[in-house]
């Protein structure tokens, strides 16, 4: 299927429900799993796929588990399995068998899980045996892994008998992430804390069951940023944003701050704390700007300044390689469809100098199965006039009613047959 997206004719003033966070409601499905209560949900919990995978088989209990395309939520999954009894199978799409886990099976194994691989070394699906009288104790990690293998030993770590103390070594990335976690754990009354810079303690003691409310989702929010970006007279309001968010990903206001989009802190006419967005003066003639804390962000920045004609460096993006896609390979090939030669450095470096080439007709832009390309491109049919893009189902995985709202804000959408 492929869609066109087609410029609003008038500018939008409004207000837009975001969905509510994936990682905080994926985190209190597996917290409230630890304190004993499989079926009990989070208020506001998400309605995205990630997040439906999870709760799918917290109320199930399948012997077979199949997470699809989730990967926050075979990593939480994983970890919640091994120190939980019984015997499961847990694997996932195709490109989800294909996504390293090794670390942290390693991780659980040292720790005294007993998992094996089904098919291949090294990735999904995995058969974990679990136990829930595992002893735990300390562990070394490097810092500089996926946040998400990080967070899944810290929130079974009040299960072990002995607790957990995790020692990361090297460069530490993600690291709001990681607080987010440890945060959410003490909200739930379990007993964690940096004890230094790299070492992160948690004790023996169970979770205590609380009523929990999920935030909006500072990750959606960035699209909406990125529209108010590339559009004249927009003014979004965006309800149930935290302007004390533990989501790291609530750093898009400084980064757009830069951009020229201003976030307005207030309540809306419920009470509830409310951003609105508007748009001002760009304040730099180029972005530099180091992801490695907001690597969720990267694609929406890095569309908004190509559209914007705004030269920039990015760093920090070494995990984009082992998303849903290769989201580094997959953004350099589809911006070259509207022009745009991007060039990236270690792995982890991508550049643009301001130049672009003028293509006669663009071509649709494919979206990887991953739902962050199909949105960080939508809105670039404000500066392009349209633009059409293959497989838009995806947007599902985080933020299933995107198109919904982009047609709320003034947006035709077509299919093309």
């Amino acid at each position: 299927m492929t869609i066109t997206i087609h410029q609003p004719p008038t500018p939008y003033k409004g207000a837009i429900h975001l969905p509510s966070s994936k990682s905080i409601s994926n985190r209190a499905l597996a917290i409230m799993a630890l304190s004993g209560h499989h079926d009990r949900m989070p208020d506001n919990v998400s309605d995205c796929d990630d997040t439906r995978v999870m709760i799918q088989w917290l109320k199930t209990q399948p012997e077979v588990i199949d997470i699809g395309a989730a990967g926050t939520a075979m990593r939480f999954s994983s970890a919640l399995l091994a120190v939980s009894e019984g015997t499961h199978v847990i694997t996932g799409n195709e490109r989800m068998r294909h996504r390293p886990i090794s670390v942290l099976v390693d991780a659980l194994r040292q720790l005294g899980a007993e998992i094996d691989y089904v098919e291949e070394q090294g990735f999904p699906p995995l058969r974990i045996k679990g136990h829930s009288q595992l002893k735990g104790g300390s562990l070394h990690l490097p810092g500089n892994v996926s946040s998400q293998y990080i967070s899944a030993l810290l929130m079974i770590g009040p299960a072990f008998s002995q607790g957990l103390t995790l020692h990361l070594d090297g460069e530490i990335i993600s690291r709001p992430y990681i607080n987010l976690t440890i945060n959410m754990m003490r909200d739930f009354g379990a007993k964690v804390a940096w004890t230094d810079e790299r070492t992160i303690s948690v004790a023996p003691q169970p979770y205590s069951l609380t009523n929990y409310h999920v935030e909006s989702d500072w990750s959606a929010a960035s699209y909406w940023y990125e529209i108010v970006a590339l559009s004249t007279g927009y003014e979004v309001q965006l309800p149930l944003l935290f302007p004390e968010s533990y989501q790291g990903d609530s750093q898009v206001t400084r980064i757009f701050d830069l951009l020229g989009v201003k976030t307005e802190y207030h309540k809306d006419t419920d009470g509830n704390p409310c951003v609105t967005l508007r748009k001002g003066a760009c304040m730099v003639e180029r972005l530099d700007y180091d992801f490695v804390n907001q690597p969720d962000l990267a694609q929406t920045l890095v569309v908004t300044c190509c559209m914007m004609g705004l030269p920039f460096r990015f760093t920090g993006l070494q995990s984009l390689r082992i998303k849903e896609t290769d989201r580094i390979a997959a953004l350099e090939c589809e911006l070259a469809k509207l022009g745009y030669t991007i060039t990236d450095y270690d792995n982890s470096v991508m550049e643009w100098d301001g130049t672009k080439k003028e293509l006669a007709q663009p071509q649709p832009i494919d979206t990887y199965e991953d739902h962050r390309m199909a949105m960080s491109f939508a809105p670039c049919a404000l500066t392009l006039g349209s633009i059409s893009i293959n497989n838009p189902q995806v947007v599902s995985k985080s933020y299933p009613r995107f198109w919904d709202d982009l047609r709320q804000a003034g947006f035709t959408i077509t299919e093309n047959l």
